[in-house]
């Protein structure tokens, strides 16, 4: 259903938050690798970060292509400087840069793309540390290869004097050797034959560490700034989202309930609706903000973390971490499921509790049961609070176990590292990122096990908010709804109506059939249970009959519309119900262009104008929640005013005079039949003296008409009546 597919209307924000969590989770990924090349590349290499060559002085360069066999990739990868083919303005660039351009000519970088570059670094790489070996005037290798350098010169220009056949056995001797060495370590020889060679060039190598470390750490602190900026938008729409949806989710429920026939509340139950108004849309909200932060942002922080560390020796660390954690949250979420899903359950008991001891506290202290209700309300209070207190000990547990955990990781990791760095096989930054990374896929695991713990709570939370949006409600408005006869305004006809209650063995009513006419008025009286109220509470379509047809205006209620029915009614329930706001907000309730003077008309019939005007604000005066600083009397009174102020066709009153004095009482009742001279009155009541002057009494017991007519003749005819009207007046008053 449409009803209650509302994540719909919000599929756009929705993407917008998916798109900025992805951005942030990528600026988190970026911050250890930053750390790495700050720790291994701008401090361990003095700030030099490929074995790539930005530039080369001839002799090496014609070095290193004559060892590299003549490698085109090589030659093409680099540009001839010198001081004719430079402006002015390039000489003194680069002068200032590389100053041995003042004397000699160099070979340049070309502009390289990503791909070129890796190529090009696989086979510099042996031929440029070679050449820096030889260069440097290697002891050991010299010896080796019983070679004597002459004075004034240096191995390399030895061995590039060599006929072909000892220059090829030479340096391939070299190459095997070195192709024997771990990666780490050819990198590392990488690394610092490109510092021979810049120093070589005189370029200073302090001041290249310092540029280095610094615009590291100004890209550092950009990605870090990106992902505090993001991070605070996605916060502020993500508040914003699921404060929306809650708003709409509520609309939606409350509106929903409003559509409820009495049958629809009762299934429910009046605290079992409110919990799900309340309580279960947070638990919505609670989880959506969840599932939004972390169903996003952790799996990205997880894969992503796991792929910048999938070629580190120590990996085995995090697959142990990983089982670890498993096996304690399986644990834990087995112990903690079970309780969660009887969570809402518990709320709605308590609430059902609280709301019976609220409403009925009159009740509670006069038959001084205080004791007994504090118990019941402490047991219902008890089951919750343990439920909570087990829950959150165990969520209590899983973080210091989790911290555990981690911690034993991050020594696990420092012990192994500590061994692979002094084999030359991992570097000290590569390893503090890897320690942030293993931390942060752990990290992204906990948060998702976090969102599979609010998960059960949440989905039955969603469960019993889309029952009630699901719920198929009894009363339907009709496709095509019919229109009122004006011809027949304010005749209210039964014609064979019965009547049961759902899951009822027997029916409330049977066989009813009356007509009343406007001008009249026609009075209900019976025993309790007899079905009084339920058969009023049929007109206005708070119930359906179960057979038979009940026709207004010359229409079947069931074919009309529900809003354009009521709109004829007014009706006054047997309990006089006022809303928090001003006298004159409660008359306005069912005609919003009331006039003052229609306004004062209705208190007047009323008689309610007396106590009205002895309040100091008159009809501004307020009124609380439920009528609560009002009386009986004046509460009923202020109901009756209302439905007066509706000025409608047809006026229910289900016994809504119990409350009134007979004196009250009559003037209430001889300007009520003044004033609505030419509508329909229904009247339900228990006491005599209120409908025998009524045009037709319909006299009930067990849901069966057993009399009708006028008082004097069910005196004579029908036996119930004088019995309850026996029971209230002497016989010389009937």
């Amino acid at each position: 259903m449409k009803e209650y597919n509302i994540f719909s209307a919000f599929i756009i924000p929705i993407i917008a938050v998916i798109a900025l969590l992805a951005v942030q989770a990528l600026c988190d990924l970026e911050l250890p690798s930053y750390t790495a090349d700050i720790i291994n590349n701008g401090i361990g290499r003095g700030g030099i970060n490929t074995s790539v060559p930005e530039v080369l002085t001839l002799d090496m360069f014609n070095a290193i292509l004559k060892i590299s066999d003549e490698d085109i990739g090589i030659l093409a990868s680099y540009d001839l400087i010198n001081k004719d083919n430079l402006s002015n303005q390039d000489l003194e660039k680069f002068s200032e840069k590389y100053p041995l351009l003042e004397s000699e000519n160099l070979y340049l970088l070309n502009d390289l793309n990503e791909e070129e570059k890796s190529l090009l670094e696989e086979r510099i790489k042996i031929p440029l540390i070679i050449t820096t070996m030889l260069y440097t005037n290697n002891e050991s290798i010299a010896t080796s290869l019983n070679i004597t350098i002459p004075e004034g010169s240096n191995l390399l220009d030895v061995v590039l004097a060599m006929d072909d056949d000892t220059f090829t056995l030479v340096i391939d001797s070299i190459k095997t050797t070195l192709n024997n060495l771990d990666p780490q370590i050819i990198d590392q020889y990488a690394i610092s034959s490109v510092s021979t060679i810049y120093n070589e060039i005189g370029i200073n190598m302090d001041d290249y560490q310092i540029n280095y470390i610094v615009n590291k750490g100004l890209g550092m602190l950009a990605i870090a700034g990106i992902g505090m900026i993001v991070a605070i938008i996605v916060g502020f729409l993500i508040a914003k989202l699921a404060a929306r949806i809650g708003y709409v989710l509520r609309g939606k429920v409350v509106k929903k309930i409003m559509s409820f026939s009495s049958k629809e509340f009762k299934e429910f139950g009046a605290s079992s609706l409110i919990t799900r108004s309340t309580n279960d849309i947070e638990q919505i909200k609670s989880f959506f903000i969840m599932l939004l932060r972390i169903v996003v942002f952790a799996p990205i922080m997880g894969i992503g973390a796991f792929i910048k560390v999938s070629d580190n020796p120590l990996n085995w660390i995090i697959g142990l971490s990983l089982i670890i954690i498993v096996i304690l949250i399986g644990i834990l979420f087995g112990l903690a499921m079970p309780k969660f899903k009887n969570m809402q359950k518990l709320i709605d008991k308590m609430n059902l509790v609280s709301r019976e001891i609220i409403t009925g506290m009159p009740v509670i202290r006069t038959f001084k049961t205080e004791k007994y209700e504090e118990e019941r309300f402490d047991k219902a209070n008890m089951r919750l609070t343990k439920t909570n207190l087990f829950v959150n000990r165990l969520m209590g547990i899983m973080m210091p176990s989790m911290m555990l955990v981690m911690n034993i990781i991050s020594i696990l990791i420092v012990w192994y590292g500590a061994r692979e760095i002094d084999f030359g096989t991992l570097q000290v930054g590569t390893l503090l990122a890897f320690i942030s990374y293993t931390m942060q896929i752990i990290m992204s695991f906990l948060m998702i096990s976090l969102v599979s713990v609010m998960l059960p709570r949440a989905l039955v939370s969603l469960k019993r908010v889309k029952d009630i949006l699901k719920k198929e409600v009894s009363i339907i408005e009709p496709a095509n709804p019919k229109k009122f006869k004006e011809e027949e305004k304010g005749v209210v006809e039964f014609i064979n109506v019965s009547f049961k209650y759902p899951d009822a063995d027997e029916a409330m009513l049977k066989n009813i059939s009356f007509k009343a006419t406007p001008g009249t008025t026609t009075a209900f009286i019976g025993s309790t249970g007899s079905g009084k109220s339920t058969l009023i509470n049929l007109i206005p379509r708070f119930f359906d009959a179960t057979s038979g047809d009940i026709i207004i205006d010359g229409v079947n209620i069931k074919e009309a519309s529900i809003v354009e029915l009521r709109n004829k009614i007014g009706y006054v329930p047997q309990k006089g119900m006022l809303f928090r706001g001003t006298i004159k907000s409660n008359l306005m309730l069912g005609n919003e262009s009331l006039s003052e003077d229609e306004m004062l008309e209705a208190a007047k019939v009323s008689q309610s104008l007396e106590f009205i005007n002895s309040k100091k604000d008159k009809f501004n005066s307020a009124i609380s929640s439920g009528g609560t600083n009002v009386s009986g009397g004046q509460k009923q009174r202020l109901s009756i005013a209302r439905a007066i102020a509706k000025n409608p066709e047809i006026y229910i009153f289900d016994d809504s005079f119990s409350a009134l004095d007979f004196k009250t009482d009559a003037l209430l009742r001889k300007a009520l039949f003044k004033h609505a001279k030419d509508a329909t009155i229904l009247i339900v009541a228990q006491r005599i003296n209120t409908i025998m002057n009524a045009d037709n009494i319909i006299v009930l017991n067990e849901g069966e008409i057993v009399g009708s007519g006028t008082h004097k003749e069910l005196l004579k005819t029908c036996d119930i009546y004088k019995e309850i009207a026996l029971s209230q007046l002497k016989e010389e008053e009937l």
